[in-house]
């Protein structure tokens, strides 16, 4: 399973079918705080960088950004209902959107896991 990660703390994992599944790491959720709403996208392509979802926390509100252009196929509905399984489940049930990248190439611009391990060190 081949996972990647932007600067911005969101991971991307290419699934068999050749789509994108993407949400947030760890540690961003444990930054956030205990999230009390998810707005997600719309099924539509978008560029890189553009926002794409909003979550709101106890603590703070955080924008998701598109992280590499493409088209959303598919937002996790749950999260409308459940937003806390963001922090309870950030690398499975608690996936934001799926994507087809414009570039299938493009998802090996972004950060390894060793890479955003660092990142998040320093």
């Amino acid at each position: 399973m081949v996972m990647r990660f932007t600067e911005e703390h969101e991971w991307l994992r290419l699934e068999a079918d050749g789509t994108i599944t993407v949400g947030i790491t760890d540690y961003a959720q444990d930054a956030l705080g205990d999230l009390v709403f998810v707005q997600l996208p719309e099924l539509r392509a978008y560029a890189q960088g553009e926002e794409v979802a909003v979550l709101e926390s106890v603590k703070a509100a955080s924008n998701i950004a598109m992280p590499i252009d493409g088209e959303i196929l598919e937002i996790n509905e749950a999260l409308s209902d459940a937003p806390e399984q963001v922090n309870q489940d950030p690398l499975n049930a608690g996936w934001f959107f799926r994507m087809r990248p414009a570039d299938p190439e493009a998802l090996g611009t972004l950060l390894t896991e060793d890479s955003y391990a660092q990142l998040i060190k320093a």
